[in-house]
């Protein structure tokens, strides 16, 4: 425009010269014009700080803040967001994604360097205190006359009873019939009767009837009676077996609401919980647990449970739509609250982002992107100024 100018400036008497003059000396003010409005978003034209030029650096904060506002509340606002992830089929995806890789050595290797993470940062002795504490707790909150009624009841209905009586029967069969055994009730029964204080004719009897026997006498004898008395307890129909078991079942009921038998349980109960010093115990056992799980995972031993286990489950879940339902909604319900919790972080991560760069940068950043638009307003001006120039330069002939 400012070639064609000059170039015109000798034929400004010639009618076609005088418009040619007018349009490019309005092309060279507009082209001139636009250059100084689009060097004044950026700085001050020719370095003169002119009123209201420089106005990208001047307003830095009002920019800053309404691409702020322009990304928070419009590109990414949280209806948007929000209305975008409601399309989303997240489970679907998920167990898409889990049924194509769950055999994978990848996944294999993750959930066994997972688990064993897990099982290596369990803090043993933390775990053992509070165990030991929970079951003190549960034994010592234990009703004892509930426990009783239930062993007495169970001694019964199985008739553990009658079990236990034959089998002391057995047991006073096999002591009875040691010949030691004999021997050594002969010579307490010798004993008695040598040192039982009678007089007069008990005395006599009793004197005499030692004359007759000897110890090896006296222990056939207690031998014979108490197998005969075994053999009689053994019987079903014996009386005396009836009598027996059933003062001992009358024993047994009986200790249901035996309160002195309660207090005695729950005294040692008690006194054992406060003496027992369960950790130590607790703890040996939890680490020697801890060393086979891990000893577990490194032979990839879990593969054989936890893939099967994971496949059925997937299988299962895939097979009820509505637990699906359920865990989409759930997935959502938890990301539309992040998006709501956190939504605000995106303005900020915005304005903290621009705040890092300074002016130069800044207005670098801006032309960079769009400066070949800004030369085109420049062009523009120019051709449009050169137009106008001719209109006015037209109207001027005619007046």
């Amino acid at each position: 425009m400012a070639i064609g100018f000059i170039i015109t400036i000798p034929f400004q008497e010639n009618i076609i010269g005088r418009l040619l003059q007018g349009a490019f000396e309005a092309g060279v003010v507009g082209g001139l014009a636009d250059w100084f409005a689009v060097t004044a978003l950026f700085r001050h034209p020719l370095g003169i700080p002119i009123p209201h030029t420089a106005l990208l650096p001047n307003n830095r904060k009002r920019m800053t803040e309404a691409a702020t506002n322009l990304v928070e509340n419009n590109w990414l606002s949280k209806e948007s967001i929000q209305s975008k992830i409601a399309q989303v089929r997240i489970t679907d995806k998920l167990l898409q994604e889990l049924e194509k890789n769950l055999d994978s050595k990848i996944v294999s290797k993750g959930i066994s360097s997972f688990a064993k993470k897990i099982v290596t940062q369990i803090d043993v002795d933390k775990l053992a205190s509070m165990l030991e504490k929970e079951v003190k707790s549960r034994v010592h909150a234990f009703d004892v006359k509930t426990l009783l009624e239930l062993v007495v009841d169970k001694i019964l209905v199985g008739q553990y009873d009658e079990k236990t009586f034959d089998y002391l029967l057995v047991e006073v069969e096999k002591w009875i019939s040691k010949q030691s055994t004999r021997d050594q009730l002969g010579s307490l029964a010798v004993q008695l009767i040598d040192n039982a204080d009678v007089d007069g004719f008990v005395k006599f009897a009793i004197k005499s009837f030692r004359n007759l026997i000897n110890e090896e006498t006296l222990g056939n004898i207690i031998y014979k009676l108490v197998t005969k008395g075994v053999d009689d307890l053994r019987n079903s129909d014996s009386k005396n077996r009836a009598v027996l078991l059933g003062k001992a079942r009358t024993f047994l009921e009986g200790l249901k609401e035996n309160q002195q038998v309660i207090s005695e349980i729950n005294h040692w109960k008690i006194s054992f919980l406060q003496k027992w010093d369960g950790k130590k115990q607790i703890v040996n056992i939890l680490k020697e647990i801890q060393d086979k799980l891990i000893v577990f995972i490194e032979d990839d031993q879990l593969d054989l449970y936890i893939y099967p286990f994971l496949t059925k489950l997937l299988e299962e879940l895939k097979a009820d739509q509505t637990k699906i339902d359920q865990i989409e909604q759930w997935i959502h319900k938890q990301v539309m609250g992040l998006v709501e919790k956190n939504h605000s972080k995106i303005g900020s991560l915005v304005r903290e982002n621009l705040d890092k760069l300074d002016n130069e940068k800044l207005v670098e950043l801006v032309e960079t992107n769009v400066g070949k638009d800004l030369q085109w307003i420049r062009v523009n001006g120019a051709v449009c100024g050169f137009i106008i120039g001719l209109v006015l330069t037209i109207i001027k002939v005619l007046i």
